[in-house]
């Protein structure tokens, strides 16, 4: 059925595409789609766009998904009932056949990925239980965690799981029956959020809560902000952080908790009052699993805690072991709270983190509110409009790759001189620049490039053009930003493949050091901050004598 008038407006659009409204705007913006009236665009032209656009030039590929990463879950749901029904004692690995048989843009929406058993127990190894232990797993998929529970010895009737999902609490609940004979009625499937927020739980709280959460599941923005208000979860309201939050609600005073969790948990500013919240418990090991999850290529790791009360100053000076490429290691909570946004980089030794600390005490400067920032030109399509080979009315574009710790390559892409014709440009004036300090964005390795000559750049590269109040020249601003302290100390801290605005922001500058030298080196900035570099690459303080 058409809409009225054969329009459809920008919002609409948007859900239907699963994009947002900007990117609606932006695809106006590049002669995608037509407006016909304020805030609509043209029904058919839009429906047109969907099919031939956004599935061949791949502007959307979660909508691509969609169409063709699909199953029928009624018809499966029948078929997952009747193997429950029919099968005997073997029924571990019904679990494994279900999460197989979902599609998966099924399993990205809902946040589906079930723990590998060994994950499982390890995250659950040297639980102290008895026979008054309760358990509960808020999101119990198909009951890994909770056979696990069984096997430490923690009786069936004492064990809670909650799922939105049907078929997988069937499972479990079979899985239980099959291994105990105990028919239980804890395994419930129900929204646990939407259960915790309401007065439900008013009188059940739990020893231990093991799980690992629906990671980015889809939930409206307003419903998360009404769930990170209840729960006081302040910015963190991915689904990861409002699970954690809500079994922080139900957790008994001294009981533990394990939640497995993307990698961006621990190092995104994104989840900053998640973090900030469970440094005021005691947390006793934090584990890199790696990449786990077939399809996913995100590192699963985990955090174990215990709820003590935080007037007790004693629980922060416990060490928190730290597991990670196989290497095992301890580290204090209050280095993390140290950290900027309190970053968890529990992938460093105790004397990296006290090089870490070392920096930040020393005098030292921050771009925060010393910078202009810019993006590179997204063109919303780089096949149409970039060329290799210089034409009339082009100009030469620099892309990330194109910056090097050797420099700055000679140009090999060039785009019209027609810039109303991309999806987003910076005022003309950041590339045009007199001076400015343009840098790769996609990348684990930081490096920067001072550019004199307003050059042009793609949005694989960004723009910096610092204030004159920073008190050293771009140059040597980059030289600093290109040391590789500073690119050891970027990577210790944020431990990530995009170079942030906001994490360059956070970096020590120690421009004092240009005070006595005109030119900057390497080795007179390591004697400036006193340390020294180790032979295994990392770094050592230089104590006075």
């Amino acid at each position: 059925m058409k809409p009225q008038n054969n329009e459809i407006s920008f919002k609409n659009a948007a859900e239907i595409a699963q994009v947002s409204v900007a990117t609606i705007r932006n695809w106006i913006k590049t002669g995608y789609l037509n407006i016909t009236s304020a805030g609509n665009v043209d029904f058919e032209g839009f429906n047109k766009f969907m099919d031939e656009v956004a599935g061949k030039e791949k502007l959307n590929s979660r909508a691509n998904k969609l169409k063709k990463d699909e199953h029928n879950h009624k018809k499966l749901s029948l078929e997952i009932e009747r193997k429950i029904k029919n099968t005997g004692k073997n029924s571990d690995k019904l679990g494994n056949e279900y999460e197989l048989s979902l599609s998966n843009s099924y399993r990205n929406k809902e946040g589906i990925y079930y723990t590998p058993s060994e994950i499982v127990k390890d995250m659950m190894k040297n639980l102290i239980v008895d026979e008054f232990t309760t358990f509960c797993d808020p999101c119990c998929g198909s009951g890994n965690f909770i056979i696990e529970a069984l096997n430490i010895g923690i009786k069936p009737e004492n064990i809670y799981g909650y799922d939105l999902d049907t078929n997988a609490v069937e499972i479990t609940k079979k899985r239980i029956f099959n291994k105990t004979g105990y028919k239980s009625r804890n395994i419930v499937s129900v929204d646990f959020l939407k259960y915790t927020s309401s007065q439900n739980f008013a009188d059940l709280s739990f020893d231990l809560i093991f799980t690992n959460p629906p990671w980015g599941k889809k939930i409206n923005i307003k419903e998360k902000e009404r769930y990170g208000s209840i729960f006081g979860s302040g910015k963190s309201i991915d689904t990861s952080s409002l699970f954690l939050f809500a079994s922080l609600k139900i957790l008994k005073n001294n009981g533990k908790l394990g939640f497995l969790l993307p990698e961006a948990f621990f190092n995104i500013a994104t989840f900053e009052d998640v973090r900030e919240k469970i440094l005021q418990y005691k947390i006793e090991r934090i584990v890199d699993y790696g990449k786990s999850f077939k399809g996913l290529l995100t590192k699963t790791q985990a955090v174990i805690l215990k709820k003590v009360n935080s007037e007790n100053s004693e629980n922060f000076e416990n060490k928190i072991i730290c597991q990670s490429n196989n290497k095992i290691f301890s580290r204090t909570a209050e280095s993390f709270q140290k950290n900027p946004k309190k970053i968890f980089n529990f992938w460093l030794n105790s004397q990296s983190s006290e090089i870490i600390e070392h920096l930040y005490k020393l005098p030292h400067i921050t771009l925060e509110n010393k910078a202009k920032w810019a993006l590179g030109i997204v063109t919303g399509n780089n096949k149409q409009h970039c060329s290799c080979q210089i034409k009339n009315d082009y100009v030469p574009v620099y892309k990330g790759s194109d910056i090097t710790t050797a420099g700055l390559k000679e140009p090999s892409c060039y785009i019209p001189h027609h810039f109303s014709k991309y999806q987003q440009v910076a005022p003309l004036e950041m590339y045009e620049a007199p001076v400015k300090i343009i840098y790769k964005f996609i990348t684990s390795n930081p490096v920067f490039f001072c550019d004199t000559q307003q050059r042009f750049i793609l949005n694989s590269a960004n723009i910096l053009i610092p204030d004159n109040s920073i008190g050293i020249t771009p140059q040597q601003l980059c030289d600093l930003l290109n040391s590789r302290l500073i690119n050891w100390l970027f990577k210790s801290i944020f431990n990530t493949h995009k170079i942030l605005r906001r994490d360059l922001e956070s970096l020590p500058l120690h421009t004092g050091y240009f005070a006595n030298y005109q030119c900057f080196e390497e080795q007179t900035f390591l004697d400036y901050l006193h340390i020294r570099q180790t032979k295994e690459g990392t770094y050592k303080i230089v104590r006075s004598v």
